[in-house]
């Protein structure tokens, strides 16, 4: 049976592991729309009293959309096979070396954006959440996984599709100015059939086999409230 947890519970928890090697590697995933970027800034908020904490998101190790476009990966983003993971592998290798070098992404341009790399001093811990983590990943040093039901996250997709959607009524660099001549039922109607014939097979099929080997698995109501499920 699963318990209440706060995100000072699961700092603390993070906090009394043991530091064999600087930065403790903490991989965070879960489906799309679960809230693991919520998650990952508060636990770094909750760790900053504690130990020296930074957050990077694999979003960043994405392939530039040109590049999926020409390998024919449009509608595969998110997928394994979307993301440059030799370029992953060298950034959490130089992490633990030195100053290393992590790229970002923009989700109005629902692209790379070079301009918001950063490079990091190697922290106490490093929380690195979203996609593209292989379920058994010998470089992390801790795994944890946000689960939810798959009606919740449906709905949550589509509330941030359409908060996205209207934002690009007055910005035509948004990626989301193409959905603006639909009207807001098939533009929900679109984002539904995004979710369906793309975030869902991939949730099913490359995701949730990470939840079965994490050393947390963290379960999020509908009400946005966590439950530890294990440990």
């Amino acid at each position: 049976m699963s318990q209440s947890v706060t995100v000072s519970w699961i700092a603390e928890w993070l906090a009394d592991r043991p530091l064999s090697h600087r930065p403790m590697l903490v991989g965070l995933t879960g489906s799309v729309a679960s809230g693991k970027s919520t998650l990952a800034l508060a636990l770094k908020q909750a760790l900053g009293g504690l130990k020296q904490v930074d957050h990077v998101s694999t979003d960043g190790f994405l392939l530039p959309n040109a590049v999926l476009a020409e390998r024919g990966l449009s509608l595969r983003k998110g997928f394994p096979e979307s993301y440059d993971q030799p370029a992953l592998a060298r950034a959490l290798t130089a992490i633990r070396q030195g100053p290393a070098a992590f790229p970002g992404y923009c989700h109005v341009t629902y692209d790379i954006d070079p301009a918001l790399t950063r490079t990091l001093e190697p922290p106490e811990i490093l929380i690195l959440e979203g996609l593209g983590l292989p379920p058994s990943d010998a470089r992390l040093d801790v795994l944890i996984y946000l689960d939810a039901g798959e009606g919740d996250l449906e709905r949550w997709f589509l509330e941030r599709f359409m908060v996205l959607w209207r934002a690009a009524e007055t910005d035509p660099a948004s990626f989301y100015a193409q959905f603006r001549t639909m009207d807001e039922i098939q533009a929900e109607t679109f984002a539904r059939s995004v979710w369906a014939g793309i975030n869902l097979p991939n949730l099913r099929d490359h995701i949730l086999p990470a939840r079965e080997v994490a050393d947390m698995v963290l379960r999020k109501d509908s009400r946005h409230q966590l439950h530890l499920v294990r440990p």
